[in-house]
C-alpha cells in the first residue's frame, strides 16, 4: 500500500477519532443503502463458497486438480485443447488446460482455495503486527515512538515485493508454500497500518473519556485494551478490507514470477504464467483465471468502499453507484 494509499484512508476511512463506534445494526443498514456495497457482498461470499466446496464441486464434475487427459490436446500444434473455447465439454464444463488436458474447472476452483487463504492469512499477519507496532508507538514514550516509527518508515520504503522475492528463494521448498505466502507478504507489508493505528492512537490519547481512564488509575494497556482498542475498530476493518485485495495482487504476481505457490498446487497467478505461450492458441486459459482475479479484486474494492461510508457516514463514498444522499440519509 502506497503512501498515498495511506493518506486517503487517514482522510476518508478513518472519520472521526472520537465518534463513538455506530451498531452493528445501523452498519448494516447503512451498507445496504449503498448500492455497489451489496452485489460485492454477494460476490465475495459466492467466491468463499466456491472455495470452501472446491473439492465437492470437483467431485460433482467428475475430475480433479492433477489427471492428465493428453488425449484430449492435440500434440501436432503443440498441445492446444481438441474443440471450441479450450476444449470445452460435458465432461469438462471450462475445458483443458493446453499441454497437458487438466481439468480448467477444478483448477479453477481449487486456485480460489489459493488465493483466499494467502490473501486472508496475510492480512490477519498485518493487522496483528501493525496494530501491536502501532498501539506500542502511540502509547509509548519518545524513545519508544521514535524507535518503532522509524522501523515503521524503513518497512513502509522497502521494495516490499523485492524483498519477498528474495525471502521467497532461501526459504526450503519442503515449506508448505501458501503459508509461506502469507507470513512473507504479512511481515514485509505491515507498515501502513502501524502508521495509522499511531495516528489515531495519538488522537485518541487527548480526549477526556481516556484522561479520565487514566486519572482512574488504569495502566497502560488497560487503557488501550478498554478504551482505544474500540475505537480502532472501524478504521482497522476498512483499511482490513483494503489490504485483502492488494494481497491477492501480489499473491498472484509472485505465482506469476515462478516463486509463489509451486505446481501442480493450482493459483490463479501460476495459471496466468502458464497461459502466457497460449493466449493467441487458447485466450480462454488466459481469460479465466484473469477475470476470476479483477472480479475478486474488483469486489472486495467496492465491499471496503461501503464499509468504509457504513462506519462513518459523514465520509462520502469514492464510487459514482449508490451515493445517493437521499438512501445514506434514511439509512443513518
Amino acid at each position: 500500500m502506497t503512501t498515498q494509499d495511506l493518506t486517503a484512508v487517514e482522510a476518508g476511512a478513518v472519520g472521526n477519532p472520537g465518534a463513538p463506534a455506530p451498531g452493528a445494526r445501523q452498519v448494516w443498514r447503512r451498507l445496504r443503502a449503498q448500492r455497489a456495497a451489496v452485489p460485492g457482498s454477494a460476490v465475495i461470499a459466492l467466491l468463499v463458497l466456491v472455495a470452501l466446496a472446491a473439492p465437492l464441486l470437483s467431485a460433482i464434475e467428475g475430475q480433479n486438480t492433477t489427471s492428465y487427459h493428453p488425449e484430449l490436446v492435440d500434440s501436432a500444434s503443440g498441445g492446444v485443447p481438441i474443440g471450441s473455447f479450450g476444449g470445452i465439454s460435458g465432461d469438462h464444463w471450462l475445458g483443458v488446460e493446453p499441454g497437458t488436458g487438466r481439468d480448467m474447472f477444478s483448477r479453477l476452483v481449487h486456485g480460489a482455495q489459493i488465493s483466499l487463504a494467502v490473501a486472508l492469512g496475510a492480512t490477519a499477519v498485518q493487522i496483528l503486527v501493525g496494530v501491536g507496532t502501532g498501539l506500542a508507538a502511540g502509547l509509548g514514550n519518545r524513545f519508544v515512538d521514535n524507535l518503532l516509527s522509524r522501523v515503521t518508515d524503513v518497512m513502509i520504503t522497502m521494495p516490499a515485493l523485492v524483498f519477498a522475492i528474495a525471502l521467497m528463494a532461501v526459504v526450503p521448498d519442503g515449506f508448505p508454500r501458501p503459508l509461506l505466502l502469507a507470513l512473507i507478504i504479512g511481515f514485509v507489508a505491515w507498515g501502513s497500518i502501524s502508521k495509522l493505528v499511531r495516528a489515531q492512537v495519538l488522537s485518541l490519547k487527548s480526549l477526556d473519556y481516556v484522561a479520565a481512564s487514566r486519572l482512574a488509575g488504569s495502566g497502560t494497556w488497560r487503557i488501550a485494551r478498554r478504551e482505544l482498542l474500540p475505537s480502532l475498530v472501524a478504521p482497522v476493518i476498512t483499511y482490513a478490507a483494503l489490504l485483502i485485495p492488494a494481497n491477492m495482487v501480489i499473491e498472484s504476481g509472485l505465482s506469476f514470477l515462478g516463486i509463489g505457490v509451486k505446481p501442480p498446487t493450482p493459483s490463479w497467478g501460476q495459471m496466468l504464467s502458464s497461459a502466457n505461450t497460449w493466449y493467441e492458441a487458447d485466450p480462454a486459459y488466459v481469460l479465466l483465471p484473469a477475470a476470476m482475479l479483477f472480479i475478486s479484486v474488483l469486489a472486495f474494492t467496492v465491499l471496503a468502499d461501503g464499509i468504509r461510508t457504513a462506519l462513518d457516514p459523514r465520509a462520502a463514498s469514492r464510487l459514482r453507484v449508490g451515493t445517493g444522499r437521499k438512501r445514506e440519509g434514511a439509512a443513518s
